[in-house]
């Protein structure tokens, strides 16, 4: 069914893109096109509502704000906090190697305006790509490779649109490999928070967030520095899992 999932998502997604123009910018970087976030939401709920009827829809939309399965709220400060972090460490990156960047004028009033509209954005995403498609790739492939198929799906996802916001092939190659590496990070973190999709929404929230403040509406977003810094966490974070993993697996065999 995810393969059924993906294509119906891009067959959704044309409409959009014919009907786009690249001069025609919802906010700076984001094409009219961007509003092929409903896709994958959409495609999920056809999908869905063909097996389950209107209860199975229903379902998958209350996952909305399934905030209540992230039973250790510890785990708020890598989903509010970590895309900012890396953020701000790209910035610093990017000063240290004297690459051009403007005074950073941070204009914080605009943050909740902004957080309210990629949190709805990030919803309409990760209940498709989080609250359907996850699950049955994970449990075919494992959490790693699901991850990875769905980095690849999701950047190719977006490249019409980042064609039409003018960006060039070399800049869409490493915003690609940022994607995938943050879609590691999403999986890590709806794996330890209950499978959240109000969690995968709101991680996907200020991940848009942090970009659009960077360091002025994303004036000098550099995916070249972002992707690597994003893999090099991702690298992190599927070394100390496969740790842990063989530490549960060792004690598991020692008490059997």
């Amino acid at each position: 069914m995810t393969a059924a999932f993906f294509l119906l998502v891009f067959a959704l997604s044309v409409p959009l893109w014919l009907a786009s123009w690249a001069d025609r910018l919802i906010l700076p970087g984001l094409p009219m096109s961007a509003v092929m976030v409903v896709c994958p939401l959409a495609a999920a709920l056809i999908l869905v509502a063909r097996q389950g009827g209107a209860t199975g829809a229903t379902a998958l939309l209350k996952r909305s704000f399934d905030h209540r399965r992230i039973a250790a709220q510890g785990w708020y400060v890598p989903i509010v906090l970590l895309m900012p972090a890396l953020a701000a460490l790209a910035y610093g990156v990017m000063r240290t190697l004297d690459m051009p960047l403007p005074a950073p004028h941070l204009r914080l009033s605009l943050v909740p305006g902004l957080l309210l509209l990629f949190f709805v954005a990030g919803l309409a995403e990760e209940l498709g790509w989080s609250g359907y498609a996850l699950d049955p790739l994970q449990n075919r492939w494992g959490a790693l490779r699901a991850s990875l198929i769905l980095g690849a799906v999701g950047a190719a996802w977006h490249i019409v649109p980042l064609l039409q916001a003018g960006r060039a092939p070399a800049w869409i190659a490493w915003w690609s490999l940022w994607t995938v590496a943050t879609r590691i990070l999403h999986t890590w973190l709806f794996n330890n928070t209950g499978k959240s999709v109000f969690g995968a929404a709101l991680f996907h929230a200020m991940s848009n967030v942090s970009w659009q403040m960077f360091p002025n509406q994303g004036s000098h977003y550099d995916p070249r520095v972002s992707g690597i810094i994003a893999a090099a966490v991702a690298l992190v974070v599927i070394a100390t899992s496969d740790r842990q993993l063989r530490r549960a697996a060792t004690y598991a065999s020692t008490r059997d």
